[in-house]
């Protein structure tokens, strides 16, 4: 984290000589009071290191907005310390986490980043490809590697678990359900993808730190690394036949670009920038970040999800000299999502637009946009076949208890094809992931961000085959039994074989957190992982289901 926030805070602390009043310099803030309140320059640091976090992925570096309200003077000053510290501290049932009540941030800590989000926010540097080159560490040349598996794990079963606020991710072997091991990597890594042949690992963390970890070894380990900015969240790797393994690509929040890496030592080749014009605006967008990345079955492409400007690029990588993209509009505010079950379209979660964007790979075009509930957050989404709609892919919301329901079958079902056939309802706001798998009959919602411990200590699970009955509550917080502490379980996540599902429940980072198994038929317990090294457990990833895009 030091080497991350150093040129930022060297930045903040140049700003911060005095006492420190900072005021805004927006152009449209001129009735918003134009002081903001006195901080000092240790005070800065601490808030921008708790910012990064805990707030930048929502609000945007630069505090402008997007899955949540923009955090700049000319909304933040008029509000006032009291108001916002109420609202830090308490959240909201649409999504805005309980920080203080929560116990995540103390008390003056809520009023130090109440006051700190009246300051005038301060752009990170910038990284060019040199620079991002200047990072990359080959650790175990590819020559060096084995030439075959050396371990017996069963790797299709594979889980990479992110621990949040130790800067790693555990593997653990889905048969056995023991930890194979915990490696460095960086700051809450937000995704874990595996290559096309199942041998590699690439996570990315919040701080921008890309891993490449090499899972025919007798022991995993990380062979190479590099950063790729101050803010990330996406990485994907080429699946389409001929191109397995070749390259990786990553997205990064800030600064605002994606870059190409060699597949098996994540050299960076090629780094394209993504601020430009946004689609319903046509207003330019320094800051339009790179949240999700898919890789297209049906040719050699990368799908690019561009946040704030409402853009897709589908960038075939075939040829990085002569890089061929086409840009689809969508609706603003591009999150995550996932391909429907015949992996011909990207169903693509426009978040703070309410709408979900269906992209057709084999055309290359917009099939339809959707209007969905408050704020949808899929991760993936869910596949399975409703009893009276047919094939639909669902998606929560962090906004509302809606579960939506769209039709995804053109060609049998074309009546209800890129509609919401049915809308159920949830346990509450909240959710940021829901999922299902073809063998299974459930289809399990998660609400980790509700302010209502009851409903972010648990999860609501349907019958598909009876959806009209509504959901079940599990107490999975309850029996992982961990004592004290908020622990919000998150991320349902089934192994190969679709019979079990794993959840984590995510506690404070000095408070015992757990990985909890559940039946999938039976809806019981069957078992619960406990380890002092896992600390702040999120999301997990099977390795086959990843693979293949199975959720």
């Amino acid at each position: 984290m030091k080497e991350i926030l150093k040129n930022t805070l060297a930045t903040l602390a140049a700003l911060a000589v005095l006492p420190l009043v900072i005021h805004s310099a927006c152009a449209d803030d001129a009735a918003a009071p134009s002081i903001a309140p006195a901080m000092t320059a240790d005070e800065m640091i601490k808030a921008n290191k708790i910012y990064f976090e805990r707030c930048a992925g929502c609000h945007g570096v630069l505090r402008k907005g997007a899955t949540g309200k923009k955090l700049t003077p000319d909304s933040t000053l008029e509000k006032g310390t009291d108001y916002l510290k109420v609202f830090i501290g308490y959240g909201s049932p649409g999504g805005m986490p309980n920080f203080g009540s929560s116990g995540e941030l103390t008390e003056s800590e809520v009023d130090l980043m109440a006051r700190y989000v009246q300051q005038t926010p301060v752009a990170p540097p910038e990284m060019g490809l040199k620079d991002i080159e200047a990072t990359w560490k080959l650790i175990v040349p590819v020559k060096d590697r084995p030439t075959k598996k050396m371990n017996d794990y069963n790797i299709a079963n594979l889980f990479s678990t992110t621990l949040r606020d130790s800067g790693e991710v555990a593997l653990i072997d889905g048969d056995t359900k023991e930890i194979i091991t915990i490696l460095k990597t960086g700051y809450a890594v937000h995704i874990s993808r595996f290559s096309a042949s199942g041998r590699y690992l690439y996570v990315t963390g919040r701080d921008a730190k890309l891993s490449l970890i090499d899972l025919w070894m007798k022991t995993p380990e990380v062979v190479a690394e590099v950063k790729t900015g101050a803010e990330a969240r996406s990485v994907e790797t080429s699946k389409f036949k001929g191109w397995e393994d070749k390259y990786a690509i990553s997205g990064s929040y800030w600064p605002p670009q994606y870059v190409i890496h060699e597949g098996d030592t994540l050299k960076p080749l090629k780094v394209v920038s993504t601020s430009g014009i946004a689609s319903e605006t046509n207003e330019f967008v320094k800051e339009a970040r790179v949240a999700a990345i898919v890789a297209s079955h049906y040719k050699p492409e990368f799908l690019v999800n561009v946040k704030e400007t409402g853009k897709v690029l589908i960038v075939n990588y075939s040829d990085l000299n002569n890089l061929k993209t086409v840009t689809i509009d969508t609706p603003r505010f591009l999150h995550d999502g996932g391909f429907e079950s015949t992996k011909r379209y990207f169903m693509d979660a426009a978040n703070a637009s309410n709408k979900i964007a269906v992209i057709d790979i084999k055309e290359g075009k917009l099939a339809a946009t959707i209007d969905v509930g408050k704020t949808p957050h899929p991760g993936r989404g869910a596949n399975f076949i409703d009893p009276k709609f047919g094939p639909v892919w669902a998606t929560s919301h962090l906004g509302d208890d809606a579960i939506s329901l769209i039709g995804t079958d053109p060609v049998k079902h074309k009546a209800n094809a890129w509609k919401v056939v049915r809308i159920l309802k949830g346990q509450g706001g909240g959710s940021l992931f829901i999922k299902s798998h073809p063998k299974s009959t459930n289809l399990w919602v998660d609400t980790p961000l509700n302010p209502d411990a009851k409903i972010s200590q648990s999860v609501a699970v349907f019958d598909i085959k009876a959806l009209e009955k509504g959901y079940a509550v599990l107490p999975i917080a309850e029996w992982a039994n961990l004592g004290e502490g908020p622990k919000r379980v998150v991320h349902p996540e089934y192994n190969k074989a679709g019979d079990e599902v794993w959840f984590s429940v995510w506690n404070a980072k000095d408070k015992k957190s757990a990985i909890v198994v559940v039946d999938d038929k039976t809806r019981t317990l069957k078992k619960v992982i406990t380890d002092p090294r896992l600390i702040t457990p999120t999301g997990h990833f099977n390795l086959y289901n990843t693979m293949h895009d199975i959720y």
